[in-house]
Order: C-alpha cells, then sequence, then structure tokens
C-alpha cells in the first residue's frame, strides 16, 4: 500500500495520481477518497499556473465571461462556488461582480482552501467565507444562495450527477450555473480522454430528469484544454423564498442550522462538533466528532 507521501512524490513526478489510487484501490471510478487525496496532493498547482502568461489570460476571460452570465440572469446578493479549489476562479468572479456581494466557497481538501485565502490576501479582493464540505452533503441549509455555480468540481465524479445535481439545487434559491466537461458536444478524441479519466457526462439530461429547467446547455467560449471543452448549463429554480438565512453553515448530514461555540461548529440534530482547523470550518460529515455535552461543558466553563 503506498503512503500518502509516495503518492506526493507520484505527482512530483508528474504521474496521474487518480489513476494510480483507482489501481490501489482496486476500482474503476474516482472515489471520495480517490478525488480528497489527488485534488490536495496537487494543492498549489493552480495559483502556481497563473504564473504563465497564457493561462492568466484565459482565467480573466473565463471569469468576465462566468461574470457576465451571472449578470445577465440577476442582480445577486449571495453567491456559492461548489468545489472552489484555490479559488483561482472565484477571485476573478468576484475582482468584476464587486465586493458588495457575499461570496462563499467550499472545497473537499482543506490544503486547497487553506492556499486559497493566503493566496487571496494578496490579491485586491475581500476574503470569501470557506469551509470543507464534498458535493453530496453540502452544509448549507436550503435555498441559500442568489446563484450557485461549479468550475469543473463535478468533472470527476462520473456515476453522481444526479445526486450531485440535487444538492447544488437544494442550495440554491435562484440560478444553479454548471462549467463542467462538454461531453455530449465535444468530439471522439475528447470524448475518450473523459472517459478515461471518468469525467462527468449527461448534465443537462440528468437535470431535464429531475424536472428542472434548464435555461441553457452549450459549449463555453474558453476552456483551457482543447481535450476537455467546457460546456455551460444555466438552470433556473423558481423558489419562492425570499429569506436571508441567519445562520451560515448547516449540519452536511441534517441539513440544520449549526451553532458555533468557541471557534467550533454544533450540531443540536446530530450531537456532533464540527473543528475548525486554522480558521476554516471543516465541515464533512467525516470531520464530525460525536460529542453530545459538548455545548453544555463549554457553556458551564464560560
Amino acid at each position: 500500500m503506498m503512503t500518502p507521501k509516495s503518492l506526493q512524490q507520484l505527482f512530483d513526478q508528474g504521474e496521474n495520481i487518480s489513476a494510480t489510487l483507482r489501481d490501489q484501490l482496486g476500482v474503476d471510478h474516482n472515489t471520495q477518497e480517490v478525488i480528497e487525496k489527488s485534488y490536495d496532493i496537487q494543492t498549489g498547482s493552480y495559483i502556481a499556473a497563473l504564473e504563465k502568461p497564457s493561462m492568466l489570460q484565459h482565467k480573466a476571460d473565463y471569469t468576465s465571461e462566468i461574470a457576465r452570465v451571472i449578470l445577465s440572469l440577476c442582480q445577486p446578493h449571495t453567491i456559492l462556488e461548489a468545489g472552489v479549489g484555490e479559488a483561482t476562479t472565484l477571485q476573478g468572479v468576484m475582482q468584476k461582480l464587486g465586493d458588495q456581494i457575499s461570496y462563499h466557497g467550499f472545497d473537499i481538501s482543506w490544503s486547497r482552501l487553506a492556499y486559497a485565502r493566503r493566496w487571496l490576501n494578496t490579491q485586491k479582493v475581500s476574503q470569501p467565507i470557506f469551509c470543507t464540505g464534498d458535493l453530496f452533503n453540502i452544509p448549507y441549509l436550503d435555498n441559500t444562495f442568489d446563484v450557485v455555480y461549479t468550475s469543473h468540481s463535478i468533472e470527476p465524479n462520473r456515476g453522481d450527477e444526479k445526486k450531485i445535481l440535487e444538492e447544488l439545487f437544494r442550495v440554491t434559491k435562484n440560478y444553479l450555473i454548471l462549467l463542467e466537461p462538454g461531453y455530449e458536444l465535444c468530439d471522439d478524441t475528447a470524448r475518450q480522454r473523459m472517459d478515461e479519466h471518468r469525467y462527468c457526462r449527461q448534465l443537462q439530461q440528468t437535470a431535464l430528469t429531475l424536472n428542472y429547467q434548464v435555461l441553457r446547455h452549450e459549449l463555453f467560449p474558453f476552456s483551457s484544454n482543447p481535450q476537455n471543452p467546457t460546456a455551460i448549463t444555466i438552470i433556473k429554480k423558481n423558489s419562492s423564498s425570499t429569506s436571508h438565512h441567519r445562520y451560515i453553515f448547516a449540519c452536511p448530514k441534517f441539513k440544520t442550522p449549526l451553532l458555533k461555540i468557541d471557534e467550533n461548529y454544533f450540531s443540536e440534530e446530530a450531537l456532533v462538533v464540527y473543528p475548525s482547523l486554522a480558521g476554516i470550518p471543516c465541515l464533512r460529515i467525516e470531520n464530525g466528532i460525536f460529542a453530545s455535552k459538548y455545548q453544555e461543558i463549554i457553556e458551564d466553563s464560560t
């Protein structure tokens, strides 16, 4: 069994960590363990890529178009990037839309969020609100955000498209924007590569099967890799909710509000404490510590 340290060394040598982990685990798809380890190990590579002028220009064009699309749909007060990674996309969107909006982002990898926060301190944007989380159990209440978008975060989750769309749709209030591999819209060569990497597909068809209102499904004008062309899928949600939630985070298991107690987050429903690591709340179900008397003990000690 390879250790995480040896996987890091393989990545540094240019190996495909996802494929290595799939072989090691004996699976033919990307499990949550495969996704978490492979993305966490490559932390820093997305920020480093911006040192290339061509990538920097691509990211400027890519995020400008995302911002334009959002403003063509609504004037949002709250935006969530699901699977925010190192925030190289969110940073550009924030620069284009301004700081009057409340921005949030979650990712399966704590390391990527920590790098994102450090890097954003060097940029001309305010800090968004980050937490760890996964696409299957998003740690927010129903109808929390005016706009939720993804940028190639559903990508490695082939086979789980329906579950993920249901969760993303649950937390958006008005619009869900998916920027993901355009499997049905690309040529055979690109499709073969997506098959090899187990990238997602049939997002439009899955949304229609769920009776969601799909406004757009077409190739996005900007893609960093011609062999992995981005498609944009815009889904409208006819929510009657007009409330702005008092609570920022929700229990990922029960979707009920979390109480912030002593810098950590307590679920009264699950009786679980979700810790905060270096100021980043860790809100995956796996991060929870069963501690039924946590609230009582902390309140008694203050």
